[in-house]
């Protein structure tokens, strides 16, 4: 067993734990940033994901699909914040 396949078999359920916890902090969190962050980490835990997945078939093609991900992820993060600048301000 090559050290990559080792690495894959301990960061996989790493990363499958990870969301768990997101989607409970994505739920049950007491307030909208609360909810917001935990979406943030979601997208980046998801990012891992697609690279773990792209190490995995060696496909390199689907990491476009995650540099995506982080594009719309930045930009999306932005536009709460804006929001919620706006938000309070008032």
């Amino acid at each position: 067993m090559k050290f990559i396949d080792i690495a894959l078999f301990i960061s996989l359920p790493m990363i499958i734990l990870s969301v768990f916890l997101c989607l409970i902090r994505l739920m049950k969190g007491p307030s909208i940033e609360d909810r917001i962050v935990a979406l943030d980490v979601l997208t980046a835990i998801s990012i891992s994901f697609i690279a773990a997945y792209a190490v995995f078939t060696k496909a390199t093609m689907v990491l476009d699909v995650g540099l995506i991900l982080a594009i719309l992820s930045f930009l999306a993060t932005v536009s709460f914040a804006n929001y919620l600048e706006r938000k309070h301000h008032k």
